[in-house]
């Protein structure tokens, strides 16, 4: 078949490659315009479209799935779209502008978490299982039939984007076995079961760990935060980010004070400690924890604590 395929970021490269292999045509590839990127915020191409350019495929860049996007789309004569976090949703006329419209790999398992940041949301909620899902792309939210559902246990300690990653390439199998039915004309999707949760787009805020909560509740939001929008506390007064912890003993910490213990750097928690294994001061470069421990001055450190509980994502 035909293939329109549609991503943006780096989780998208394993079912391009994956489709670029199969017997089908991936003919052009949609993705986000240059971003500003790194510290000097140079303008820069998003991986799908390093990709697509590497392996020789035409690229469309737009941020907008518009009438000129579509007319684009739409002379190319494709078969079948297949949307990886693309980042935009796809509006009518375009999502029936494909022979058989479009299938989309969300990483998730459908209906629970549908938004734009579900590996997030699980993991700050706690969950210990997570997936991702093909399914037939329609106007509502994440809502189409489902071709085909995988099950990923969650590894402990995993962060977000560890398991994206893992996801990514589950996904990429799941990916092309349901554009061979398509193709072969086997393919049968199943409606969604179940209640839906909703995952929205993370912000900074969302990063904010809250040390009144036990130790599970804070490490759980860390994971769901890491890399991006970044697990972060307040201390001396500044943004300090939390590039690296792990659960730690019980201990008589009060939540938020600090202590080095057996050569491991402890945060106290509403119940029970963390570990802090690596760190990001305001205005320096991300270090061991044991570094930067060794360049603090107070007698008794102490991490801020916010004025009211963050909020939780529990479903």
């Amino acid at each position: 078949m035909r293939i329109v395929f549609a991503g943006t970021p780096d989780p998208a490269l394993p079912s391009l490659r994956a489709l670029v292999a199969s017997s089908h045509e991936v003919v052009a590839v949609v993705t986000r315009t240059d971003a500003p990127r790194g510290r000097k915020r140079v303008l820069t191409a998003s991986p799908v479209a390093g990709a697509a350019a590497a392996l020789g495929i035409p690229v469309i860049k737009t941020d907008r799935l518009d009438s000129a996007a579509t007319t684009a789309i739409a002379e190319l004569r494709a078969d079948l779209g297949v949307i990886v976090a693309y980042g935009a949703l796809v509006p009518e006329p375009l999502l029936s502008t494909p022979r058989l419209g479009w299938i989309n790999l969300h990483f998730s398992l459908l209906p629970r978490w549908r938004g734009a940041a579900p590996v997030q949301h699980a993991l700050i909620a706690g969950d210990r299982e997570i997936g991702a899902a093909v399914f037939q792309l329609v106007p509502a939210l994440d809502a189409g039939d489902v071709y085909r559902t995988v099950r990923y246990p969650v590894p402990r300690g995993a962060t977000a984007g560890q398991v994206l990653d893992a996801l990514a390439q589950l996904g990429a199998t799941a990916v092309t076995e349901v554009v061979d039915a398509l193709a072969a004309g086997t393919a049968r999707a199943e409606p969604q079961v179940g209640q839906s949760t909703i995952a929205p787009r993370l912000t900074l805020a969302d990063g904010a760990l809250d040390l009144r909560e036990g130790a599970d509740r804070v490490l759980d939001r860390f994971r769901g935060t890491t890399p991006e929008p970044g697990a972060h506390v307040v201390f001396d007064g500044q943004r300090f980010k939390i590039h690296g912890a792990v659960s730690g003993p019980d201990t008589d910490l009060p939540p938020g004070a600090l202590a080095l213990r057996n050569g491991q750097v402890l945060v106290g928690t509403g119940a029970g400690s963390i570990v802090l294994t690596h760190v990001q001061p305001a205005g320096k470069s991300a270090m061991a924890a044991g570094d930067w421990w060794r360049g603090v001055r107070a007698a008794d450190p102490r991490i801020d604590l916010p004025h009211a509980p963050s909020a939780g994502a529990r479903s």
